[in-house]
């Protein structure tokens, strides 16, 4: 079980690497940033009929992934070609701002994307809170010999004094660094910063090892139900208060897609239902057959759609 949950791992390595290629589309200057608004005010009524949709998806960001081929299949069937961008979160809202692309689903607020957001917050809308209860986490194996954080500086030897990362650039890094560290003293532990297939490969061989291990992860994520790993208590709040995440459209998305942009308002995924969608679609799929998993979803959740088109969600 485990090696195919690090198998599709280390294949979003790769998705990484497209990261420069997004970078060079989102860089068309002035003549490269209405694209997307072009397409969707062609028909001026809202319709999705036959008009060119591009999802931007954050590689990696499994819940991400899975929103976004949910919404790509919702919006084909009202017509859309969908098309779907993968790089860092960087690009994608750098996209989004500069019209490349449309819509993502994956905006981690107030603290994580928090400098992405204040980047960009004027040229992309907001299209609101599918989901509200994302904490950051710092994650140990199941059978660790602590419980909180504030035992690890006095376990760092246990844990090979250090703490497994992931990007650099990223806010879960940035307040691992800039508070959870200072306020429980770990500055004698090495923060390993790599990326997150690489904190996943890790997080793995030190469970089929036997090794303690800690990590900086956070909910919802598969590797919860992959390996047998849990939290550390973080009595001081260093990690701050569960997240919300944000869906987050370019500027003038819901004037030209006004049904579409009410549908996303209404969006919502409960706990079970994101944790089902992943199962098939990193579990059992291997994150290899993403618009199949949708499908297979679907067909045990067949008055979903209808129910989050009518607000009933």
């Amino acid at each position: 079980m485990h090696r195919s949950k690090f198998g599709k791992s280390a294949r979003l390595i790769a998705g990484a690497a497209a990261t420069a290629l997004v970078l060079a589309a989102c860089g068309g200057g002035d003549d490269g940033g209405g694209e997307a608004g072009d397409q969707g005010q062609a028909g001026g009524n809202g319709s999705l009929q036959g008009k060119d949709v591009t999802i931007g998806v954050f590689s990696g960001w499994e819940e991400g992934i899975a929103a976004s081929h949910l919404w790509g299949h919702i919006l084909e069937e009202e017509g859309a070609n969908v098309s779907y961008e993968t790089a860092d979160p960087g690009p994608i809202y750098a996209g989004v701002a500069q019209g490349q692309f449309d819509v993502s689903f994956d905006a981690w607020l107030p603290s994580t994307h928090e400098d992405y957001w204040n980047e960009h917050k004027d040229n992309i809308e907001d299209l609101g809170v599918w989901y509200d209860n994302a904490p950051l986490t710092i994650a140990v194996n199941e059978d660790a010999p602590i419980q909180s954080l504030e035992e690890l500086a006095g376990a760092a030897d246990q844990f090979g004094n250090q703490i497994v990362g992931i990007e650099p650039g990223a806010g879960l890094t940035r307040i691992t660094k800039e508070e959870v560290i200072p306020q429980y003293g770990l500055q004698d532990m090495e923060l390993v910063e790599s990326s997150t297939p690489a904190m996943l490969a890790e997080l793995e061989g030190a469970i089929d090892r036997g090794d303690n291990v800690v990590v900086t992860l956070w909910r919802p994520h598969w590797a919860y139900d992959a390996f047998p790993i849990r939290d550390l208590e973080d009595p001081k709040n260093a990690l701050g208060d569960p997240e919300e995440i944000h869906a987050f459209a370019r500027s003038g998305f819901s004037e030209d897609f006004g049904q579409a942009a009410e549908w996303i308002s209404n969006f919502k995924l409960t706990d079970e239902q994101l944790s089902s969608l992943e199962k098939i679609m990193f579990f059992e799929n291997n994150g290899e057959k993403n618009d199949e998993s949708v499908d297979q979803w679907l067909q045990d959740n067949p008055d979903y759609i209808q129910s989050l088109k009518a607000g009933n969600l």
